[in-house]
């Protein structure tokens, strides 16, 4: 069959990871353009893609009918009207999380692709490409664990004392929506996709005060109440010293799986005066390499052969639910009802 023709919208530092697995290592893929507003971005793409158009404008990559679809790493208060964009040019779309900041702007988009049902739409919940977790979750659902009924869950960066997160909070949607979005929908995933009914969150700045003129914090916990009394606990961070921690056990009636315990950067061991320990991975690049690279290759699939991604726009729009209701929880102080 012939490749799929991708246009990369947004070349910043995940953006570019995304383009070099479009260019090199995704078969049926083919890079042919990338978009962005940054000269420095666009003479990256000049230097280290293979020859691929280059745009200032996202209009003008929606125009560029050599393009079959768009995949966008931008900021996430443009992501609804981007995917709904792409869809009325008639292109098919990947986009990283979240859906968007606002449920209303979820929905226009839900709608646009029930207007263009033959074109594909995925959000990129990277975990779930993950070998470690697929495997998690193989088992629980052939019984491993028994009845699963609690997920703890974290995501947590190291600290970044340059203050990337700071600048970058006033469009993130604040920590809960950008980083334990992910764990969101690892523990409906993992639990079933239960009906979230209740939210409680709490947080603190505990290093970057900058964060404090946006509302936005550098440690958060966050509880869901599913409606069959299953429950997930999460943790997200900013400020690990150590590197880049992902980790999450599902627990059940019957045992319980842990995927991430130690986040160790490889299988060397280091003993000596200080005791024994290894190197962790530095960011959530390094530690879900292998899980991006699954990601894009089943996008591909699904527009060449059909191939079922397992993710939805409800799901995507489900997981900024309850992202923006432990926002509303942390701001106010009180329980979120959903």
């Amino acid at each position: 069959m012939n490749p799929v023709r991708v246009g990369i919208v947004g070349l910043g530092r995940l953006g570019r990871r995304h383009a070099e697995n479009l260019a090199w290592r995704t078969p049926g893929a083919r890079l042919v353009a990338a978009c962005s507003p940054v000269d420095e971005e666009r003479e990256w793409a000049r230097a280290h893609l293979p020859e691929p158009a280059l745009h200032a404008n996202y209009g003008a990559l929606l125009a560029d009918p050599s393009v079959d679809a768009v995949w966008l790493v931008t900021p996430t208060s443009l992501h609804a009207p981007q995917i709904v964009a792409a869809l009325d040019a008639g292109k098919h779309v990947f986009c990283e999380k979240p859906l968007s900041l606002d449920l209303a702007e979820c929905d226009r988009v839900i709608e646009a692709h029930a207007r263009h049902a033959q074109l594909q739409v995925m959000i990129g919940f990277v975990r779930r490409f993950d070998a470690s977790y697929r495997d998690a979750f193989e088992r629980i659902r052939n019984g491993a664990i028994g009845r699963p009924f609690m997920v703890r869950s974290q995501t947590c960066d190291k600290n970044d004392p340059d203050g990337f997160f700071v600048r970058f909070a006033r469009t993130s949607g604040g920590l809960f929506l950008d980083c334990s979005v992910h764990d969101i929908d690892l523990a409906r995933w993992l639990l079933g996709n239960p009906r979230a009914t209740r939210v409680f969150a709490s947080g603190t700045i505990a290093l970057h005060e900058g964060l404090r003129e946006c509302g936005d914090i550098d440690n958060g916990v966050g509880v869901i109440e599913f409606e069959d009394g299953r429950l997930a606990v999460l943790y997200a961070s900013r400020t690990m010293a150590h590197g880049h921690d992902t980790q999450t056990e599902i627990i059940g009636t019957a045992g319980a799986l842990a995927v991430g315990r130690n986040p160790r950067v490889n299988r060397v061991e280091i003993a000596d005066e200080h005791g024994m320990r290894n190197a962790c991975t530095p960011t959530f690049f390094e530690r879900f390499e292998d899980a991006f690279l699954s990601e894009a290759q089943a996008f591909v699939a699904s527009l060449a052969h059909g191939t079922p991604t397992g993710l939805t726009l409800d799901d995507a729009r489900e997981a900024t639910r309850i992202g923006i209701a432990m926002r509303e929880a942390y701001a106010s102080g009180q329980p979120v009802k959903l």
